[in-house]
């Protein structure tokens, strides 16, 4: 049913279940669609000028119209009752703590027409930004005087992510509303100017895995934005990087080394 829909492969834990109430609402959408569609042709025949030369003032009566009516009702609360909503709160309370060790945090702050990426470095503490510091050298306005700043690593478009562990994503904007969403996740969430908005998953499948598994080597998971945000709308594309948990803490290394040269030079404190 995914592939006539045209969904793109499932790379998080929580995806199945998304994917789970997409396929039953659209089996619902695909019933009322016949279902509705039969009914019309039915009328067109049964109350044509032929077979109804003077208009019937009373009309036309029956349960059956009013039954199925009532059986779409119960089928869209089931939908509502015993999935959509206990998906929404198993989301919500199980959210992930921002003290949890293995829980991997980044911000994410979105701009006309670019994804800033924001990591806390070793120290685990976001440095303090401020817009008045905002820069085409520092897009983000981090504060290089605060010590929490140190070892932070900034990216522009290049999210990366380690595999089977907590992400804890803060959202934000500088300028207008934008839409987070990664596809092969089933995660989308709008990033709003003055807000901070949390949003987490578990991605399962790492980047080689999903180009192995599509057979497509230049494969990439990437950031869109959904939501219209200007004339540079389409143009509003980064990507997503999921590695096995070592590449990754050798990829936050090896930034932190290219970032903060003096940092980690030999006797440096």
């Amino acid at each position: 049913m995914l592939n006539l829909l045209g969904m793109p492969p499932v790379a998080s834990t929580h995806g199945a279940e998304i994917d789970n109430l997409i396929v039953l609402v659209h089996w619902l959408m695909l019933v009322l669609f016949v279902g509705w569609g039969a009914f019309f042709v039915y009328v067109l025949a049964r109350f044509r000028k032929g077979a109804n030369p003077r208009a019937d003032y009373t009309g036309a009566k029956g349960k059956f119209a009013k039954s199925i009516e009532i059986a779409v009702v119960v089928v869209e609360a089931v939908l509502l009752l015993f999935y959509a909503i206990p998906a929404w709160a198993t989301r919500v309370s199980q959210f992930p703590s921002a003290s949890d060790n293995s829980v991997v945090q980044v911000r994410v702050i979105a701009e006309q027409f670019a994804w800033n990426i924001h990591y806390a470095g070793p120290d685990g503490k976001f440095g303090r930004t401020d817009g008045k510091l905002v820069s085409s050298d520092n897009p983000i306005g981090l504060d290089k005087k605060d010590p929490d700043a140190k070892d932070d690593i900034t990216e522009i478009n290049q999210l990366t992510l380690p595999v089977n562990r907590p992400i804890l994503v803060h959202l934000t904007s500088k300028d207008v509303i934008h839409s987070f969403g990664l596809y092969e996740m089933r995660v989308k969430q709008d990033a709003i100017p003055g807000l901070d908005i949390p949003v987490w998953f578990i991605p399962n499948v790492t980047t080689d895995e999903m180009r192995a598994q599509l057979n497509k080597p230049d494969f990439n998971y990437e950031i869109t934005c959904s939501q219209l945000c200007g004339l540079g709308h389409f143009r509003m594309r980064g990507f997503v990087n999921i590695l096995t948990d070592a590449a990754y803490q050798k990829f936050m290394a090896d930034e932190a080394k290219d970032q903060h040269p003096a940092a980690a030079a030999p006797g440096a404190n």
